[in-house]
């Protein structure tokens, strides 16, 4: 069933949205070489109540951590745990907050230290594909047109689009309809109309598009060990242009003012 939220529940929406830009932006602060990935889970544990907020991802379905921690070929639903981040590796951070009984969903991919340029031009156009992405989601274009345009911006460059995972409508549930592919047809699926929210999330591997999923029932790699990146922003369907309700500004700067970080591919 879809759901369109009212203009005050878009504003709630979007006030969790930011919540979880604000982890992010907290830990773009502090990751570094030699930083387990637990740590990183406590410390936006941490934020995200002290800010009257829950995190959306413990404990559901039976996920064991507050949130997701991705590194290297990694796609999505990696456990923080013991690993230490090293130099040259990439990791995506997906957080949820629920405030005011909304959920706030989104991610981001970080590099830390020196990487191939291979690395840095995957990182970069997919994070370019999921503003081009966003662009489809108005009223008027259809599910199918916000696919396609992710898709086809990364397959141009040999990319392989991850196709087991895709996005969601996104409310008082964290994960509602409609799902949202990162691949399709032009002008197919259905119509959107103003105030569907939405988790817009390319997931894209150097390689393969071919995934599998570890032992522990969630972690996802990429079948051929190859590096995968994901972006994730929280959009209102909008006239004429989307409403993007989360902000990588503040995790952009903090990520640039941490010497550990790579942003090279600005």
């Amino acid at each position: 069933m879809i759901t369109y939220k009212t203009n005050e529940e878009v504003a709630l929406m979007q006030i969790s949205a930011l919540l979880v830009s604000d982890t992010l932006a907290e830990i773009a602060k502090v990751l570094k070489p030699g930083m387990p990935t637990i740590e990183i889970d406590r410390i936006a544990n941490e934020f995200i109540l002290d800010n009257g907020a829950v995190p959306s991802f413990y404990k559901y379905n039976g996920f064991p951590y507050h949130i997701i921690t991705s590194v290297n070929d990694v796609v999505v639903h990696g456990f923080p745990g013991k690993y230490e981040l090293r130099d040259g590796d990439i990791i995506s951070v997906d957080v949820g907050t629920i405030k005011n009984g909304f959920h706030g969903d989104h991610a981001y991919t970080f590099i830390i230290g020196e990487v191939s340029p291979e690395i840095l031009k995957l990182v970069k156009t997919t994070k370019e594909s999921l503003f081009v992405g966003i662009k489809e989601a108005v009223a008027g274009k259809r599910l199918g047109d916000i696919g396609y345009a992710i898709q086809a911006h990364n397959e141009n460059e040999g990319y392989g689009v991850v196709k087991d995972f895709v996005g969601h409508g996104l409310g008082r549930s964290m994960h509602e309809d409609p799902q949202v592919p990162n691949y399709g047809k032009r002008g197919s699926g259905m119509l959107l109309k103003e105030n569907l929210v939405l988790a817009i999330e390319p997931m894209i591997n150097l390689g393969k598009k071919e995934v599998f999923i570890e032992k522990d029932g969630w972690t996802v790699r990429t079948k051929d060990g190859t590096p995968s990146v994901h972006f994730e922003h929280d959009v209102c369907v909008k006239k004429g242009e989307a409403l993007i309700l989360s902000d990588y500004a503040p995790i952009e700067l903090a990520e640039k003012q941490n010497s550990n970080l790579n942003t090279s591919y600005y």
